[in-house]
C-alpha cells in the first residue's frame, strides 16, 4: 500500500491544494491541524504529507488492528523472516540535489533543512539494523546524521575502525510497520526488519517484502522514496541546533557526514514530513517503548493491563502503567520494572484497573486520592534522557515513581459514579 492509497483511506485528511514553501511555511499548516493528516499537493513542486500518524487511530485503521501494544509486543518477541521481492517498481536517478527535494526547514532556529522521518537501513559484518535518524542538509549531496550511542553508532564505529565507510539505504515514506519497528529498543543482534515483518503478519496476515539495492542493502518494497548512500569518515563540525521531541532545542554536535549517491521513487511518490515535537513525533517515538515497559512489568509477575507514554511528557519522559493489583507491593515493583523497560523515562505513575490511562484527569484524581508522598513515592538518581533539558551532567536525572494504587480497603477508594 503506498501513501496515496493510505491518504485516500484515512477519514480525516486535510488537502492543501495551493503551493506551499518547505521553508517555514509548511510548519504553519501542520500546527494548525495537529491531529489530521495534511496532504500537500504542491510542496515546492512535490506531493508531501505530514501528521499522517499523529492520531493513533490512523495507525490502527491502516493496520486493521485495535490493540497495537499487544501486537507490537508479539512482534518484538517473535521476529519473522521477510520475503525478498524481485520486483522493483521505482524510477531511479543518480542526478539528485538534496536542496531541490521537499526537505523542510521547520523553525527559524533550526540550522538548516532536516530529514525528520528518514529510516536508515544498514548492514555490516552480518549485523542488520533499522533505525530513525535526523539528517541536516549541508549541500546538494551531503547531510550530517545524528548518531546516538545505539546500534547504528556501534556499526559505524566498527566500520570506521576498519577504515571503511558504512553503506546504507534511506527510506522516506515507510509503511507504519517499519515506522514502529525502527524505534523499538531490542538487543544488538536483532534485525528490526524482522520485527516489522512479524507485526505485519500479526495485524494483516502477510510478511513484509524487501528489495535489494545496488549497494546490497535491503529496504522495504512499500517505500515512497529510497536513497542509496554511505556514512563517510568525514565529520560535520556542528550539527544543529534542532528542535527535538521536548519542543526545546537540542545541543550542537560533531556528527558524521552522509553522502547521497542514488534516489529511487514511485510514480506519484509522497514525501513524509514529520514535525518534531508534535503528535506524530510523539507516537512514532513513544509507542514502540510502551511494549517494552509492558514486558518488563509483566516479567516481574505483575498483572499489567496497559501502558501509555503521555503527550504531556512528550511521549518519552512520562509514563502511566495500569495494573490489576494482587499483592500490596505490586505498585512499587511495577515502578522499578517500568524504569527498566524504558530507561529514558523520568516520571512513572502506576494506577489501578478502574483508571482510564488516556484521561489525564483520572490519572491526577488517582494521585490525589490514592497516593501519599512519604509512603508511595519512589525516588532514584541515575542516567536518564539526553533530551531532558533539566538533566544534570552526563545525563543524570532524578526519577520519580508514583504508586497511585489503592492501599487498604478497596471499597473506600472507588468512585461512586
Amino acid at each position: 500500500m503506498n501513501y496515496i492509497d493510505i491518504i485516500e483511506k484515512l477519514p480525516n485528511t486535510i488537502n492543501i491544494k495551493e503551493k506551499v514553501s518547505k521553508n517555514l511555511e509548511v510548519t504553519k499548516y501542520l500546527i494548525k491541524h495537529p491531529m489530521n493528516p495534511v496532504f500537500f499537493e504542491d510542496l515546492d513542486g512535490y506531493y508531501a504529507v505530514g501528521n499522517i500518524w499523529a492520531d493513533r487511530k490512523n495507525i490502527s485503521h491502516v493496520l486493521n488492528n485495535s490493540d497495537l501494544l499487544k501486537s507490537m509486543l508479539y512482534a518484538i518477541e517473535n521476529p519473522m523472516d521477510y520475503e525478498i521481492s524481485e520486483s522493483f517498481p521505482f524510477q531511479s536517478t543518480g542526478d539528485l540535489n538534496l536542496k531541490d527535494l521537499p526537505v523542510p526547514k521547520y523553525f527559524e532556529g533550526d540550522k538548516s533543512s532536516y530529514f525528520t522521518s528518514a529510516i536508515i537501513f544498514s548492514e555490516y559484518r552480518g549485523k542488520r539494523n533499522v533505525s530513525f535518524h535526523r539528517m541536516m542538509v549541508m549541500d546538494e549531496r551531503r547531510a550530517a546524521i545524528r548518531l546516538v550511542p545505539r546500534d547504528l553508532y556501534k556499526m559505524y564505529n566498527d566500520a570506521k575502525s576498519h577504515g571503511e565507510e558504512l553503506k546504507i539505504g534511506i527510506v522516506v515514506g515507510a509503511f507504519p510497520t517499519f515506522l514502529l519497528s525502527a524505534a523499538t529498543s531490542v538487543d544488538y543482534i536483532t534485525d528490526e526488519s524482522k520485527i516489522a515483518s512479524a507485526l505485519k503478519y500479526k495485524t494483516m496476515g502477510q510478511r513484509e517484502k524487501m528489495v535489494r539495492l545496488s549497494n546490497n542493502i535491503f529496504v522495504p518494497l512499500e517505500s515512497e522514496y529510497i536513497f542509496e548512500a554511505k556514512i563517510t569518515l568525514d565529520l560535520c563540525p556542528v550539527e544543529g541546533p534542532f528542535l527535538d521531541i521536548t519542543r526545546t532545542y537540542d545541543i550542537k554536535y560533531d556528527q558524521p557526514v552522509v553522502y547521497f549517491e542514488k534516489m529511487h521513487y514511485r510514480k506519484n511518490s509522497v514525501f513524509h514530513v514529520l514535525l518534531s515535537g508534535f503528535y506524530e513525533h510523539y507516537n512514532l517515538m513513544g509507542m514502540p517503548r510502551e511494549p517494552t515497559i509492558f514486558k518488563a512489568v509483566r516479567d516481574r509477575g505483575i498483572d499489567v493491563l496497559d501502558v501509555r507514554l503521555t503527550y504531556g511528557g512528550s511521549s518519552w519522559l512520562h509514563g502511566v502503567v495500569k495494573i490489576r493489583k494482587r499483592n500490596e507491593n505490586d505498585g512499587k515493583m511495577a515502578i522499578d520494572a517500568a524504569f527498566e523497560g524504558h530507561r529514558s523515562m523520568k516520571h512513572v505513575f502506576v494506577v489501578d484497573e478502574d483508571i482510564d490511562i488516556n484521561n489525564s484527569e483520572e490519572i491526577e484524581w488517582s494521585i490525589a486520592t490514592r497516593f501519599q508522598g512519604d509512603r508511595d513515592l519512589v525516588m532514584k538518581k541515575e542516567k536518564g534522557s539526553s533530551l531532558d533539558p533539566s538533566r544534570y551532567e552526563n545525563d543524570i536525572t532524578t526519577k520519580l515513581g508514583f504508586d497511585a494504587t489503592i492501599k487498604g480497603n478497596r471499597k473506600e477508594f472507588l468512585k461512586v459514579y
